[in-house]
């Protein structure tokens, strides 16, 4: 198809606008095709290694053309069987005649299928895995830089207790960290469906094996070994169990939630005017307000979150409304909801390490932030120094309480600057404290063990994580990836 008959047809923006190049190969036609033919030779190596009359001819003939795939064939046959799965056994048979008798022996269609979106699973997660760790890393170089530098925090977007820039990053990284721990289960529990036949019972291999029930089961964990799984589903349907597609989205709809909280942080602090993700030299924030720098990559990162998480509810009703050994009404809804909650889940992280390693602080407008309203946190302090030195309690309460609302209004009405602390010093009955009103309001004083905090997140999460996952975050440059 030409660039300009692509244009006349609807082309989906997650594999051709946002999501990774390798995410989209794991879950392409050719991926997927591919594998249906790993799985078939691995069923007939299997096969023979148990006795059937199946030859090493046979085999390497299969072997020869398992990635030369005859779309043009399998195309034709397909409108003719409206049945993909017989369309590829056809196919490939015509380019294995010798084989031809052979392939699929004993399977159904979920064989290949059911199997083949496993894997396309397995390797998603694990692609997800290395890119979550990537954004951790990128997040703790982040708080490392800024852990002591004090910043105004914020309950229900009110001014609330200093914290520092690099806490906040913490937790992000944090939720970022849960993720990895999640998709770790995910993997560690994935099974393979296996050969279990039409509806699971294995009746079709029984009879291949004349009866011979430990042969039907060393069939299948054989073949899972041959595809990289240890652990297979010990009773199925016809088709795995498709709360296990709940499960997988339930984990990236997780991943869409922590990245959607950090982007809308990120937004809200460039409203700010505090911290700004990254902005090209040649970058166009508006086509009508050129002053304007409007954070698009983080918005994005809200937006297709939003997708994934939606996606999520998908798979569970699925799961809840099979009927009985299988049902045919999950087959195209998967299609759709599984690659594609992938691709965007991809496509969110790709966005988040972009943004995470262009961060722009400005320090100035942080401090200017702080300063005014650090006199009303301040007055604590300064009330308990001047009791110390003294002074009736009760009446510094209430003279505390009289200029802290007047510098508000002023603030609020007027639009003055903060001017708590010079009415404090212009009070008599603040004399003895006047000359250490300004130490008093040292934000470092504020911020508790907030630097400590970063420094031990960074040794107990980070650091593992980094650890851990160094090759795999290595490779993430490595657009080869295969299932």
């Amino acid at each position: 198809m030409s660039k300009m008959q692509e244009r006349k047809q609807y082309q989906g923006p997650l594999g051709a606008r946002y999501a990774g190049g390798a995410m989209s190969a794991i879950f392409s036609d050719d991926s997927r095709f591919r594998t249906w033919r790993r799985l078939w030779i691995a069923l007939a190596e299997a096969e023979r290694e148990l006795g059937l009359r199946i030859t090493a001819a046979q085999i390497a003939e299969m072997k020869r053309s398992a990635d030369n795939i005859n779309y043009a064939t399998a195309e034709k046959i397909e409108k003719k069987t409206r049945h993909d799965v017989m369309a590829h056994v056809q196919a490939y048979g015509k380019q294995c005649p010798g084989a031809k008798g052979i392939i699929h022996l004993g399977a159904t269609s979920c064989f290949v299928t059911d199997n083949t979106e496993l894997l396309q699973m397995r390797a998603g997660l694990e692609l997800l895995r290395a890119k979550l760790a990537k954004l951790v890393g990128r997040l703790g170089e982040f708080a490392a830089k800024y852990r002591g530098l004090p910043t105004l925090g914020f309950t229900h977007f009110q001014p609330a207790q200093p914290t520092t820039v690099g806490k906040r990053a913490c937790l992000w990284a944090q939720d970022f960290a849960t993720d990895i721990e999640e998709m770790e289960t995910r993997l560690d529990r994935l099974r393979f469906r296996g050969v279990k036949g039409t509806t699971g019972t294995q009746a079709s291999f029984l009879a291949l094996f004349d009866g011979d029930e430990k042969k039907v089961g060393r069939l299948e964990r054989l073949v899972a070994r041959k595809m990289g799984f240890q652990a297979v589903f010990p009773v199925t349907g016809q088709t795995y169990p498709r709360k296990v597609d709940a499960q997988v989205l339930a984990a990236l709809s997780g991943v869409a939630q922590s990245a959607s909280k950090m982007a809308t942080d990120i937004r809200l602090l460039q409203g700010l005017k505090e911290i700004e993700e990254p902005f090209a030299r040649t970058q166009v924030g508006s086509s009508a307000m050129a002053y304007k720098r409007n954070p698009m990559r983080s918005e994005r990162i809200c937006a297709i979150a939003r997708f994934v998480i939606a996606a999520s509810s998908n798979p569970a009703v699925t799961a809840a409304t099979q009927w009985l050994e299988r049902t045919l009404d999950d087959s195209a809804n998967r299609r759709l909801c599984i690659a594609e909650s992938f691709l965007a889940t991809d496509a969110i992280l790709n966005i988040c390490i972009d943004v995470t390693g262009g961060l722009v602080v400005n320090k100035a407008q942080i401090a200017k932030r702080l300063s005014a309203e650090l006199p009303f946190m301040a007055t604590e302090e300064v009330l308990m120094a001047a009791v110390k030195a003294g002074g009736d309690r009760q009446a510094l309460h209430e003279r505390i309480r009289v200029h802290a609302q007047e510098a508000a209004r002023a603030v609020k009405q007027q639009g003055l600057e903060n001017d708590l602390l010079e009415r404090l010093a212009a009070d008599p009955a603040f004399e003895t404290v006047r000359g250490r009103l300004r130490s008093l309001t040292d934000p470092r004083k504020f911020i508790g063990r907030a630097p400590s905090q970063v420094s031990e997140f960074l040794r107990s999460v980070v650091g593992p994580v980094r650890r851990q996952y160094r090759r795999a975050v290595a490779r993430l440059d490595d657009e080869r990836i295969t299932i």
